[in-house]
């Protein structure tokens, strides 16, 4: 995979692509997700924490709810790490399964090499999940790929030896032109910005950070090289926003030029087969 993947198309369609959607539990509200995923063929998502956790982490109905990844869930010993691994993997579920017009309980998610989530007989749609303190963030999209990233806004980032290590001699110059008490704030948005585009191509922290970068903040963004130039063109979407003033999330969105998949049903995507399969193991 290149380090500046190019060649898709210009993504006018969802140049208006807005802050992520505010999730309160399964029941949602799912209409502001069905209308983006319907028009735009991406949509983003963030929740809380608390709003996803399982009332009873031992109910055995779990097995369920989680599919491949209740045997992980049950062999975790830390109630936080439960909590937060059974609330994630349960939104993800959801926001898929709204996307394909399927039950939560029939998505089925496995893992790249490197963690990667994908959806398993659905190569049409990709899916990225972050997560940090309190919040959960997904976003999910039939065009192409999508990173997404969330950090807490006031996590300490500013030392020399960071800023070497992650940054381009670019964004150092830019950073040393911000006010000193925004500049925590802008590296964390650097920072976030960079681990959206590396799971959007699916190199998560393979490629070394300083070898890519990104603007100021106000402006449109692209991708830049480390001296400053372009990397990437309009085929990226890439943008980031500050939730409940302690979170900055970002997002990396890019269409691989294959066309806009517009029925995502399973009923239509999944093969007959393992769509089968899944729905018998879902008790449908």
């Amino acid at each position: 995979m290149p380090l500046f993947p190019g060649g898709g198309t210009t993504l006018d369609s969802v140049s208006v692509m807005d802050r992520p959607i505010r999730l309160t539990g399964p029941e949602g509200p799912w209409h502001r997700f069905a209308k983006a995923f319907r028009e735009h063929g991406v949509a983003m998502v963030h929740a809380r924490l608390a709003d996803w956790v399982p009332e009873d982490l031992d109910d055995p109905g779990l097995a369920l709810a989680l599919g491949r990844d209740y045997a992980r869930f049950r062999d975790m010993r830390h109630r936080p790490v439960r909590e937060r691994f059974a609330a994630s993997r349960s939104l993800l579920h959801w926001v898929a399964g709204q996307a394909m017009d399927a039950p939560p309980e029939t998505v089925e998610i496995a893992y790249k090499p490197g963690g990667r989530p994908y959806l398993r007989g659905c190569d049409q749609i990709d899916i990225s999940l972050s997560h940090t303190d309190e919040l959960l963030l997904v976003g999910i999209t039939r065009r192409g790929w999508i990173g997404v990233d969330a950090e807490l806004s006031d996590r300490p980032m500013l030392s020399p030896g960071i800023e070497r290590q992650v940054c381009t001699a670019y964004e150092r110059a830019m950073l040393a032109d911000v006010e000193e008490d925004d500049r925590n704030h802008e590296m964390v948005r650097l920072w976030t910005l960079k681990e959206a585009y590396s799971k959007a191509i699916g190199q998560g922290l393979r490629f070394r950070f300083n070898e890519f970068g990104f603007g100021p903040a106000g402006r449109p963004l692209q991708v830049l090289r480390p001296d400053g130039s372009p990397g990437t063109g309009d085929e990226w979407v890439l943008d980031s926003c500050t939730i409940d003033g302690r979170y900055t999330v970002s997002w990396a969105l890019y269409d691989a030029g294959f066309g806009d998949t517009e029925d995502t049903r399973a009923s239509t995507m999944l093969d007959p087969g393992l769509l089968e399969a899944l729905m018998d193991g879902a008790g449908a």
